[in-house]
């Protein structure tokens, strides 16, 4: 009778084990127009969201530049946060309208890297992501933001292009709001692995809060300003992580391992869909000396 107990109390606690496990978040990632390399880089996001353990992810993959996107109908409303790894053609309106209205009753948003690259005219879109780069964005197209003896500066008043950005390089990434529930516990600095450095980047930074910074080095093609990494945006009652590290191109997976890039995106995607973030700080995390990349994948691209 008492080992029947037991076991009865061994099995309820391991299936309550389990089931604390189970992931709990819907994930979407919207792809499938990208002037880098879309093809992999949602199939690393995807495995990157899914190891933290709870996230459940579905991808949508638009049709192909230059085709009809009148079918292209997406409904927002299923899922805790998007994903966005798309920059290209037009979404149709009906989709539009349901992305702002799934941002602001609350939807989740993760801008990732090039992403932030899409839809120059569409002002929503914009007010969405803060700050954007390319597609002919200009001073028309919002402030500089930018940070500078340690405050961050919204300069309407330099005229020039939106994006910028030097050759691939590693870079010191330092936290600007290191209580942020994303930053939280890591590292105040760390080195990213060789990556893109967006600079210059142009947008309405309404509802704006840059939580981490890079400095761009002239001798590295950049600004010579502190240019912002890591930022949060609020559009009406939904939370938007976005992170310009991460690039992807052609059998280049150097950016989208970095331990720095996986710790952040996890987070940030759980703070855009709850407001918060419970995963543990991971052991295996750079510091300001050295870089560290973790394979995604352990028998892909060896």
């Amino acid at each position: 009778f008492i080992i029947t107990i037991l076991t009865f109390f061994s099995v309820a606690l391991a299936n309550l084990s389990c089931s604390q496990k189970q992931p709990e978040l819907e994930a979407l990632i919207l792809t499938g127009q990208n002037n880098h390399n879309w093809q992999e880089s949602h199939i690393y996001l995807k495995k990157i969201l899914e190891k933290s353990g709870i996230f459940i992810v579905e991808i949508i993959v638009s049709p192909s530049s230059g085709e009809d996107m009148s079918e292209f109908i997406v409904d927002f409303s299923p899922y805790d946060v998007v994903v966005l790894d798309y920059n290209g053609d037009l979404w149709p309106v009906q989709t539009q309208n349901n992305f702002v209205e799934y941002v602001q009753n609350g939807g989740g948003v993760v801008v990732y890297h090039s992403s932030n690259n899409a839809f120059p005219n569409w002002v929503e879109f914009n007010e969405i992501i803060g700050l954007g780069g390319w597609s002919g964005r200009n001073e028309e197209s919002g402030p500089y933001v930018y940070v500078q003896e340690g405050e961050v500066v919204w300069d309407y008043d330099t005229p020039g292009v939106g994006g910028s950005h030097g050759p691939r390089h590693e870079f010191l990434v330092e936290a600007h709001n290191p209580d942020h529930p994303i930053l939280k516990g890591l590292p105040e600095k760390w080195l990213q692995t060789e990556d893109e450095l967006y600079g210059e980047l142009r947008g309405p930074a309404k509802n704006l809060e840059v939580l981490a910074y890079s400095y761009s080095s002239l001798e590295k093609g950049g600004t010579g300003r502190n240019e912002p990494i890591l930022m949060t945006i609020r559009y009406g009652e939904g939370r938007v992580f976005h992170t310009t590290l991460g690039h992807t191109g052609d059998n280049f997976f150097t950016s989208i391992e970095s331990a720095g890039f996986i710790a952040t995106l996890q987070r940030g995607a759980e703070w855009a869909a709850t407001g918060n973030v419970t995963q543990v700080v991971p052991q295996n995390f750079p510091n300001e000396i050295q870089s560290l990349r973790i394979p995604v994948f352990e028998d892909r691209h060896q």
